[in-house]
Formats: structure tokens, sequence, C-alpha cells
């Protein structure tokens, strides 16, 4: 028995998921501590809503993006199929319901068909995909870079020859038809149901054991006879029905369709949750369930600046993508490696330890600069405190690289 609990422990460390876990409760627990306003205390149920919605909406599409990521591939169109499938699922309301479009009462065959073209639409993007990358023989960031920019442009030239007037959008009708495509608890019960299936598919069936090998070393699954090319086609596909789904039900949420700003970047969100889960962007390695808690605690991070920040919050969401990236990889996915590297025994990374020191006063500056107890000496204390660690680390690391040799 005493053997048998710390073999426990390791196991749960050495998981990405229980760090997410763990990672997501620091989280919480600091932000309800800095927010002035301590909204997760006093309102946990919009809280917790406004989280799981847009946890939600970046699962969809993350889930997608994580299947392409572990086969060995990329995706970098994302942002754009939803641009484009929010724009086509307009379209085909207003071809299949005219009258009912211009009313704001649409039928239900409308409203079914025409989700049923957007999703065909998004399986015709991953298939176009999969044949630049097989049979043209482009890379993947290649295939994905081109459709990134082609789709989005393709929706803006389709919004405004359908719609009456000419207008660069499309407005959604009718409000009974929004609140429920973008009721919280009906898409998550969806959303539950498609990360069963592509959980099911990954951890339970051949076809994901197959992705996990051809994502590991395509050629050695290529000798074992294993079909690349096919089960290439099934990740892109999947990836662009994951984002058709979430450009139906941003339209809703949206109210409208705006291929030439809608979901600009979240291409890079996917990646990044998808990443944070567990994802080795050299393919091979991921999770479902490490996915899904990248994008609960990305968003979660989002929200907690917001919180924070409060108004104009939004500049910084890139950042802190970027940031929370570096950090997830560098120590979840590295584990204890990530502790013995050597970061500042050279040139480059002495030079280095003014620009974190630097950046960390200004994030001091840009996230409490609002807070009434914020003063100037606080970023240049976190600054230099910040550089003296770090200098601290660096003759540490020196003087052990002195002695090991």
């Amino acid at each position: 028995m005493s053997q048998a609990s710390p073999s426990l422990l390791h196991k749960l460390w050495s998981s990405v998921e229980f760090k997410l876990v763990l990672a997501w409760l620091v989280v919480v627990v600091a932000t309800a501590f800095f927010d002035s306003n301590h909204t997760y205390l006093t309102d946990p149920m919009g809280s917790s809503e406004l989280i799981i919605r847009n946890t939600v909406l970046l699962g969809f599409f993350a889930l997608g993006s994580a299947i392409i990521i572990i086969s060995g591939g990329i995706d970098l169109s994302s942002g754009s199929v939803i641009a484009l499938s929010a724009t086509v699922f307009g379209s085909l309301l207003i071809l299949l319901d005219p009258n009912g479009f211009r009313d704001g009462a649409l039928s239900r065959t409308a409203v079914v068909f025409a989700m049923a073209g957007t999703i065909v639409v998004g399986a015709m993007i991953g298939t176009l995909h999969a044949w630049l990358i097989t049979r043209i023989g482009l890379p993947p960031f290649i295939a994905t870079l081109a459709t990134l920019v082609g789709l989005r442009s393709f929706g803006r030239g389709l919004a405004p020859t359908i719609t009456t007037g000419g207008k660069s959008q499309i407005d959604f009708p009718e409000r009974m038809l929004r609140d429920s495509l973008k009721d919280v608890t009906t898409i998550s019960i969806v959303f539950v149901v498609f990360a069963l299936i592509l959980w099911f598919l990954m951890s339970r069936t051949v076809t994901g054991r197959h992705l996990h090998a051809m994502g590991g070393n395509e050629q050695a699954a290529k000798l074992s006879g294993i079909r690349t090319d096919r089960l290439k086609w099934l990740a892109y596909v999947l990836g662009s029905v994951s984002a058709s789904i979430v450009g139906i039900i941003s339209f809703a949420d949206v109210g409208s369709a705006k291929p030439d700003i809608m979901a600009r970047g979240y291409e890079l969100n996917a990646i990044a949750a998808s990443v944070i889960g567990g994802c080795s962007l050299q393919g091979g390695i991921g999770t479902i369930p490490g996915t899904i808690l990248g994008c609960l605690f990305l968003r979660t991070v989002i929200d907690a600046v917001n919180k924070v920040v409060g108004s104009g919050a939004d500049v910084y969401e890139g950042m802190i993508v970027g940031i929370v990236v570096v950090l997830a990889v560098t120590f979840s996915q590295r584990g204890q490696q990530a502790i013995k590297t050597r970061y500042f025994n050279n040139a480059i990374g002495w030079f280095t330890i003014p620009v974190l020191s630097l950046l960390a006063g200004l994030l001091m500056l840009l996230f409490f600069g609002k807070q009434s107890w914020y003063t100037p000496a606080h970023a240049v204390v976190v600054g230099v405190l910040v550089a003296v660690t770090l200098a601290a680390r660096g003759v540490w690391e020196i003087t052990s690289d002195k002695k090991n040799s």
C-alpha cells in the first residue's frame, strides 16, 4: 500500500489533464481575489454560463483541430471556415425560404436543409484540404494558409450577391430560432455528444489508433499497410465540419454573418487550446479530454483578464494566448525536463533577462493599472524581482555546469 500511493500520485502529476485542472483552479481563485467586483463570488451562475458558452464554441472546432494535429497535420483555416459557413447558412436560408426569411418566420424544413447544406460545405472544404495535401503534394501549412485567405474572400463575395441591396453582411431574421440555436444548454448537450463521438473514435477504434500512428511516423504507418490518404481525409473533414457547426451557432449568437471580420484569429485559439491540452505539434500525441480542458483553461484565463482589466481587455487577448501557450508547452508537456533545462547559461539567455523583466513590469501595468491599489512602484518592483530571480537562476545554471564539467 505504501508503494501504491506514490505511484498513483506520480501518474496523476504526469497527466496533462491533472495539471490543467490544478492550473484552472489556480486561475479561478486568483481571479476571485484580484477582481475588484468579485464577480465569481457575487454572480457564480452568470460567470459559469459565460465561460461554458465560450468554452463550448471554442471546443467544437478545437477538437477538430486537435484530431488534425494528432494525425500530423495543421489547419490554419478554421476561422475562415466559420465565417464562410455562417454566410453559407444565411444564404441557404434566403434561397430555401425567401418569404420566411424576409418576414422573420422561417420554416423548419428550410432550417434543417440549410444546416445540412452548411455541414456538407464543411465536408467539401475538408476534402479540398485533403486533396491539396495528398494529391497535389502541398504541405498542410501552405494548403490551409491558402484557404485561410481564399475562403474568407469567397464569403465576402457571396454575401452581397445573395442579400438584397448588396449588403456585406447577412442578418439573422428570426429571434426565436436565434435563441434556440445559441441556448447554452442546447449547444452544451450537442457539444458533449460530439466530444463523446470523437473520444470514442480516437480512443476505442482502430481508426483512432491509426491516426495516432500516422501522426507519430507517417512513413512507418504506410509501411504497416495503413491507408494514410484516407485518414488525412477523415481528419481534415472532421476539422472543417466542426468549424461549420460553430459557423451556424455563431451566426445565431452574433445575429449576423460578417465574413470580413467574423472569427478572425480563431484558428490560432484552436491550435493554442489543442497544444495547451497536450497535443504535440509534431503529431501522434494528444487526447480529446485534454483538448476540452485546454479550451476551458484558455477561456477561463481570457475571462479572468476581462474581469481584472475591465474595459478594453480584448486588446490583450492575443498576448495572453501567446503567453499561456509558451508556459503550457514548457511546463506541461516537457514535465521535469523543463526544470532541468538550461535557460540562461549563455549570452542569449542573459540578454533575454532584461526583456522578460521589462515584459513582466509592463504586464503588471496593463493588467492592474486601473486598480485602486496600483501605483507605478508595483510595476517597477515586479520587474526588478523577475530580473533578480532570473539572474539567480542563470548564476545557478552556470555554477552547476562548471561543477559537472
